[in-house]
């Protein structure tokens, strides 16, 4: 069991949350619980960083915003005693949960011994998620939102049955219900779909902890800290069929506003040039996503469009600006109003026409299209920011994605 930010914050929900543990253990389960830091303390904890010195070191970063999920893991483990349950917390370097590196880490292994010791003698163990330890004995983090891919890691450690995700919604739904009132909740989805509409935008879990769950074949299932409600379970293609019969072509229309579009006008045809532009910016680790190059007649130049993250915008643009003379572009145009919409669904792999019908369906209320990417199960288009809630609307109707109006 998985309880984030929002789930822990104050003594009240940590008892809600101390309930929802107790309610599992007297139906006959061990339960092993990862804890966030309470809503907004990793955030103050960072910010202390930042204030002590601009420039800090990776290894003492993650000693102070470790300290969050220490202390609701504690809270926990002594509401949890006073409702008479046998709880104990346990930090990562205890376990230990062994990872690499800081700020940032990997998970390298866990030893399942402790837990397994703790469920021998029908304890509940507490763990700060988020945190784990290197070989030298430093304490390190995960990265932000690093608390999934601590419960799915340790699910995987112990063979559990599944690794319940608690959250502020109750599920994975096809669209954001903010913008499409009439979205569903999915009774299941895949990894890769999964996997697909975190990287595109839907924030119920994180890239890393899902793709970690698809390795190791740990069944996710994401549920509400406040309403008793069925969730979503993330799982397998082959199990797919045991929670949702009715599947549709498209299971989601994801939207991400945290995109920049960058043109390099008179960019040189000529072998080399496109890696003249990239290269750089993989080597400082800026992700490229939407690429769209202009085929010149022979003896012209092309223009060159591509998204970064927005954060990334000006470190891009500063590495651009140095190699200019050796790409040889012309000018560098910026534009962050703009924002990714992306369709979702494993049943792209057998139909045809899903990216025409997104087109269709755009041009029919004049949006515009900027840029263009697609995997295998997804299509995602780059748009002017303004049209952000008409293109989704309009999507998930077209998708036939839209709940069924009752009362």
């Amino acid at each position: 069991m998985k309880f984030g930010g929002t789930s822990m914050a104050g003594i009240e929900r940590i008892r809600h949350v101390a309930g929802l543990v107790k309610r599992e253990v007297e139906a006959g389960n061990q339960a092993a619980v990862v804890v966030s830091a309470m809503a907004g303390e990793t955030d103050r904890l960072v910010q202390f960083c930042r204030e002590a010195s601009s420039v800090y070191d990776p290894r003492e970063y993650d000693v102070v915003v470790a300290s969050g999920e220490q202390v609701t893991s504690g809270l926990l483990a002594i509401t949890l005693q006073g409702m008479g349950l046998n709880a104990r917390s346990y930090m990562g370097w205890q376990l230990p949960i062994m990872t690499s590196g800081h700020a940032a880490a990997l998970i390298e292994g866990i030893d399942a011994q402790v837990l397994e010791r703790v469920f021998d003698e029908g304890g509940i163990a507490v763990i700060p998620g988020f945190q784990g330890v290197t070989p030298a004995g430093d304490v390190t983090t995960l990265g932000r939102g690093g608390s999934d891919t601590s419960a799915v890691a340790l699910a995987a450690a112990v063979k559990a049955d599944c690794c319940d995700i608690y959250t502020d919604v109750d599920g994975v739904y096809t669209t954001d219900p903010r913008i499409v009132p009439r979205a569903r909740k999915l009774p299941a989805v895949t990894y890769e779909e999964m996997l697909e509409l975190a990287s595109v935008g839907a924030k119920v879990l994180q890239t890393r902890s899902v793709g970690l769950a698809m390795r190791e074949k740990v069944p996710v299932r994401v549920l509400s800290s406040f309403e008793d409600r069925p969730g979503t379970w993330v799982v397998g293609d082959d199990r797919i069929g045991e929670f949702d019969m009715e599947r549709q072509l498209i299971t989601g229309i994801a939207y991400d506003k945290n995109e920049a579009r960058l043109t390099l006008t008179g960019v040189p045809h000529r072998a080399g040039s496109v890696a003249a532009v990239f290269a750089p910016l993989a080597e400082a680790g800026i992700n490229v996503d939407m690429i769209v190059q202009s085929v010149p007649r022979e003896g012209q130049e092309s223009d060159l469009t591509f998204t970064v993250p927005t954060a990334s915008l000006a470190h891009s643009k500063a590495i651009l600006a140095e190699r200019r003379e050796a790409i040889g572009f012309d000018e560098l145009l910026t534009d962050t109003n703009v924002v990714k919409v992306s369709a979702v669904g494993v049943g792209m792999r057998s139909n045809a026409g899903i990216a025409a019908q997104m087109f269709e369906a755009l041009a029919g209320r004049g949006i515009n299209i900027l840029a263009i990417s697609t995997s295998e199960i997804k299509v995602s288009v780059l748009i002017p920011e303004e049209y952000t809630e008409l293109a989704v609307r309009v999507l998930h109707t077209s998708y036939g994605l839209d709940a069924e109006e009752t009362g």
